[in-house]
């Protein structure tokens, strides 16, 4: 068994797989790190490998404290990928995305994919049928949105996500609600349009925490998974083995 864990900005995610299964999903905060990944060693004693990628700052020797329980794999730059990177500063590219990426390929092979995360900033990164990763996007994400309002002005409240009533916000918050919700979908379906005056066929999967959320706004026909970058995780270290 394997155990895939995904350091994000805001949350820790992590999943157990059997082979391509994913059997039990777990979210938390980084100050709960050591705790969980006692209890789900406890819970799931077959884990043999934990595999981590991290864009989030939490320390590898946090990880380091279950060495003597299983083998540890920290997906880098140096790791093998299933695809061609032309980003122009390849360095820099988000290991989220470059894992991202390798999910897009391997379950998606011989066709233009569009991978859209939406989780503490939008990203689109673009891999076409040869398996060439092009480049993308970087926006702010749902909460960002609401934070930035309410930190960069005096008077706008801090509020949590919600669909707008109607389009046309009949009173401050949902005029906030209608801003963020509606303009980061259109803003999705915006880019969608962009690429599609290049690409006439592209696959499009949606992921990150509020893929679920914002699938339903999304006027364009996407493939929405919000495991999809545990699930790449898992198979990255299963093509870095091979």
């Amino acid at each position: 068994m394997l155990l895939t864990i995904d350091v994000g900005n805001t949350r820790i995610k992590a999943a157990v797989f059997e082979q391509d299964r994913l059997v039990e999903f777990f979210i938390f905060t980084k100050e709960e790190l050591l705790n969980q990944l006692e209890n789900i060693l406890n819970k799931h004693p077959k884990i043999k490998n934990l595999v981590v990628a991290s864009v989030g700052n939490v320390a590898k020797e946090q990880f380091l404290s279950v060495k003597d329980k299983l083998e540890i794999h920290f997906i880098t730059h140096e790791s093998k990928f299933p695809f061609t990177n032309l980003y122009s500063t390849p360095a820099t590219l988000g290991i989220d995305r470059m894992v991202l990426a390798t999910a897009a390929v391997l379950q998606f092979p011989n066709q233009n994919r569009l991978v859209v995360g939406v989780g503490t900033c939008v990203t689109y990164d673009f891999i076409d049928a040869n398996d060439n990763y092009l480049g993308g996007a970087i926006s702010p994400g749902i909460r960002l949105r609401y934070e930035s309002m309410h930190q960069q002005t005096a008077k706008l409240p801090l509020l949590d996500k919600k669909y707008p009533e109607n389009f046309i916000g009949n009173s401050t918050q949902e005029s906030i609600h209608s801003g963020v919700i509606n303009g980061i979908a259109l803003e999705i379906d915006g880019f969608i349009k962009l690429y599609k005056t290049q690409y006439a066929k592209f696959i499009i999967i949606l992921t990150g925490g509020d893929a679920e959320f914002l699938a339903k706004r999304l006027k364009n026909t996407i493939f929405a998974n919000s495991n999809f970058l545990l699930e790449g995780l898992n198979q990255t270290f299963q093509y870095n083995q091979k």
